[in-house]
């Protein structure tokens, strides 16, 4: 009987220090994983936002490991609910991802993994700031409505292959996205999902964001031939 990858997949809860904070995540891995994606959340979001974890479960089911994180602590979160101010402080939460990713590198069931970024919102920018810092490590990124723009010039440096994902009724996000996308000078490609606005909440909408992303992952995250621009 033929049994997908993902249903031997465990779920820890699990500490990540970095910097001066410890983050919570939550890390799903088993025997069969192929690659590990980390989640990098929007604004306001969290590591228990549906529509994330909608995705990490089509990408679970391609025989990949997830890592979603929440880039600020409880009590930031608390601020932040007033302020929306560190949601929006990109250096910090991209800081932090670094910190995750080189936490994932040192863990002995993970160490081996090729790993790749899921961006979300303003989640994206800090997901393509970490990748132009690690540059030797982030081997695919995939943005969902996200704010590349605000990675600012660390665009130019980000070489693994990326894939904006932008809903075709989000009009002033898909354009920032293709100013974004011309400073990239990897490989990379702009998704448009048609009739689906900034949170994909339109039927069918987010299964095709997940769908893309997992094509994408498995082309330049799972197989380490793929090619170089």
């Amino acid at each position: 009987m033929h049994s997908s990858p993902g249903q031997y997949f465990e779920e820890y809860l699990v500490q990540i220090p970095t910097g001066s904070v410890t983050l919570e995540g939550n890390l799903e891995i088993g025997p069969p994983a192929a690659g590990v994606v980390i989640f990098a959340h929007g604004s306001g979001s969290s590591r228990f936002s549906p529509r994330n974890r909608f995705v990490a479960k089509v990408l679970r089911e391609a025989g990949m490991a997830m890592l979603l994180l929440d880039l600020l602590t409880p009590s930031e979160e608390d601020v932040d609910k007033r302020t929306s101010h560190l949601r929006f402080d990109i250096g910090l939460l991209a800081r932090r991802l670094v910190g995750a990713t080189d936490w994932l590198v040192q863990r002995p069931d993970t160490h081996h993994l090729p790993i790749g970024y899921f961006g979300a919102s303003t989640g994206a920018a800090a997901a393509l700031i970490a990748a132009a810092q690690r540059s030797d490590l982030i081997r695919a990124i995939v943005s969902r409505g996200g704010r590349p723009d605000l990675a600012g010039a660390a665009l130019a440096y980000v070489q693994a292959p990326t894939l904006f994902i932008v809903g075709g009724e989000d009009t002033v996000v898909l354009d920032l996205n293709r100013e974004a996308l011309a400073q990239l000078p990897a490989v990379k490609a702009l998704q448009i999902v048609s009739r689906a606005s900034h949170l994909f909440e339109e039927p069918g909408a987010l299964e095709e964001v997940a769908r893309l992303a997992a094509q994408w992952f498995r082309r330049y995250l799972v197989n380490a031939s793929a090619p170089s621009p």
